[in-house]
């Protein structure tokens, strides 16, 4: 599954299946496509209420891809810290959870 791995540089990194990563990218070129459509809006004066929605949209699909990868995270690497005894792990998520929670 997840392999977290420190490069030289001290820097993490997540090592995930191919699978992993195409479903991921998937989800942030609909995200992207979704912008390029909005900017499009603006462009042509599209009216104010239709471009919140889609904005709206592109809130929801943000969302939804920080949850899938922060289950991915949690199951893959948070619990394989947890397992060989590395408790700041939890440190680490609960911060990030903070983040999101802004």
């Amino acid at each position: 599954m997840d392999d977290e791995r420190t490069c030289c540089c001290g820097e993490k990194h997540t090592d995930r299946t191919e699978r992993e990563r195409q479903k991921l990218i998937h989800r942030l070129n609909r995200i992207e496509g979704q912008i390029r459509g909005i900017r499009g809006m603006i462009e042509k004066d599209a009216y104010c209420t239709d471009v919140l929605v889609q904005t709206a949209a592109v809130g929801a699909a943000v969302n939804a891809f920080e949850r899938e990868l922060l289950s991915s995270h949690i199951h893959g690497c948070v619990a394989r810290d947890i397992r060989a005894g590395k408790d700041e792990v939890i440190d680490e998520l609960v911060a990030t959870l903070q983040k999101l929670m802004k």
